[in-house]
């Protein structure tokens, strides 16, 4: 399908794109790019127009209960597979003159490497060299790299807020080492509204955006910000309830999961599967917990508990139970009157949750 331009119509193929991804058809998902690309389609756009919107709806399908965990894996899997093609396809196209080096990765311990791919392939397409590293990089073998590599900047991704701590030392110890630093993804919330609280050089909400930043970056020469800036920025730390809750994560959800299991009979009939689901879901209760204790944000909290209440609510979940949930973690940290006050507006966010549904299991 073209438009009046005799363009491809990016939405029409991500569409096509989609039906082929959600099949698992991965000939079809590279035939509908490539064919694109034959037909004029240019790169940056197979990459960002209709590659990045499949991949977005891959995420609310999982979340919305319609997709599996594996189905998730295995579309994601063919859709990188999509991206590998059109980065061969545009490989025999003349290069333009190198603006100079990136270095793109995730934060430590940050599993979804796709988007980070994308602003990789991106970059190259713009003439850019770039070291692209992937995931699970450790902070000391990162500042290694640039220190041998050399490159004009960093660009770290992340799309889980529970891994801005770790973002927070990542940026800080690469900017101490003399190398400015651009974050994005939905790690670094609305509008990238943790990024200059956890000193980042620049913000960028998408790829196209990263990549003009990083331009500007290079071009401009920016002088770096305060390299001294660290946790001192986040005097609330000094309460030390981020530690005490983080350092004590996994006795808090033994002791929680214990309480539920006598508070909650339904849960006796939970199989395998569903007594993982929920220690999984816990878990993450107090990560998002964590993290908004590191920051002092309740809405980083708050808008987790919303959507974790909506994925719930489409597993038949009744928020009630999430409630009771809170309650008993709250019960367990008395003593820490920050962490008490998330978990009440997180409490208070739920209450507005549909509460009549059956209490049918996880």
């Amino acid at each position: 399908m073209t438009t009046a331009s005799n363009r491809p119509d990016t939405r029409a193929l991500s569409t096509r794109l989609w039906d082929a991804v959600r099949k698992g058809d991965e000939c079809a998902a590279v035939q509908t790019v490539r064919s694109a690309l034959d037909a004029g389609l240019d790169a940056e756009s197979a990459l960002l127009d209709v590659v990045a919107p499949v991949q977005a709806k891959i995420g609310t399908e999982w979340a919305a209960n319609r997709m599996s965990v594996a189905r998730e894996h295995a579309a994601t899997a063919v859709n990188d597979h999509v991206v590998t093609a059109v980065a061969h396809h545009a490989s025999a196209s003349s290069h333009r003159p190198s603006p100079g080096r990136v270095t793109v990765t995730c934060v430590d311990g940050e599993w979804h490497v796709l988007p980070a791919r994308l602003l990789a392939e991106t970059l190259r397409l713009r003439g850019w060299q770039v070291d692209f590293l992937g995931c699970q990089i450790p902070v000391p073998y990162l500042v290694d790299h640039l220190h041998r590599t050399g490159p004009d900047a960093l660009a770290l991704s992340s799309s889980i807020p529970t891994r801005l701590p770790t973002a927070h030392a990542t940026i800080a110890a690469c900017r101490a080492a003399g190398f400015p630093v651009i974050v994005g993804g939905a790690a670094f919330g609305p509008g990238g509204c943790y990024a200059d609280r956890l000193g980042a050089d620049g913000w960028a909400p998408d790829a196209r955006a990263a990549a003009d930043l990083l331009a500007e970056i290079v071009a401009r020469r920016f002088a770096l910000q305060d390299p001294r800036r660290s946790a001192n920025d986040l005097p609330h730390l000094a309460d030390r309830e981020y530690t005490l809750v983080t350092h004590n994560a996994h006795r808090h959800v033994a002791a929680v999961l214990g309480e539920l299991k006598q508070r909650l009979p339904a849960m006796a009939e939970y199989d395998e599967q569903q007594r993982e689901r929920t220690a999984e879901d816990l878990a993450h209760i107090v990560d998002f917990l964590s993290a908004a204790l590191y920051l002092d944000d309740p809405e980083l909290f708050t808008r987790f508990i919303a959507w974790i209440g909506d994925i719930l609510t489409a597993r038949g979940v009744p928020a009630r139970s999430m409630i009771l949930t809170l309650d008993l973690l709250a019960a367990r940290l008395k003593d820490l009157p920050r962490a008490v006050g998330l978990l009440r507006e997180g409490q208070a966010v739920l209450s507005k949750v549909d509460l009549d549904l059956p209490e049918t299991p996880a």
